[in-house]
């Protein structure tokens, strides 16, 4: 079975730091660009950051620029979200999204069931 499952969410106070892992079970990541996403209640579904398969490139939301780092760690078959100085608006649930463009053009990509994140003190 293909899936990517999502794990690290929590409760956390403001100001708070966690990490978030996306692992793959039932193929391989190396080839695939990772992306995280969150959703808020109410809001629309929102990408947080991405890492290219090489690791080689990275981007993030200027939401979170500054204060997030994403790795990856292809011997694991494992992606993290590493986020500090956390705010309540960080609030969502975080799914992390696998994509790769198997023929030009055409593209594979699998979604985790998602983690929730709650930041309250």
């Amino acid at each position: 079975q293909l899936q990517l499952v999502e794990s690290g969410g929590g409760l956390v106070q403001p100001g708070g730091f966690l990490r978030l892992s996306c692992a793959a079970s039932g193929f391989t990541l190396d080839r695939y660009d990772i992306s995280w996403f969150r959703q808020a209640p109410g809001k629309e579904r929102e990408k947080v950051s991405c890492i290219s398969s090489s690791g080689g490139s990275t981007t993030f939301a200027d939401s979170v620029k500054g204060r997030s780092t994403i790795s990856r760690d292809n011997a694991k078959n494992t992606v993290y979200l590493h986020m500090n100085s956390l705010k309540p608006e960080d609030t969502a649930v975080y799914y992390c999204n696998a994509r790769v463009e198997y023929r030009v053009g055409w593209y594979r990509g699998y979604w985790g069931q998602g983690t929730q994140v709650t930041v309250s003190s």
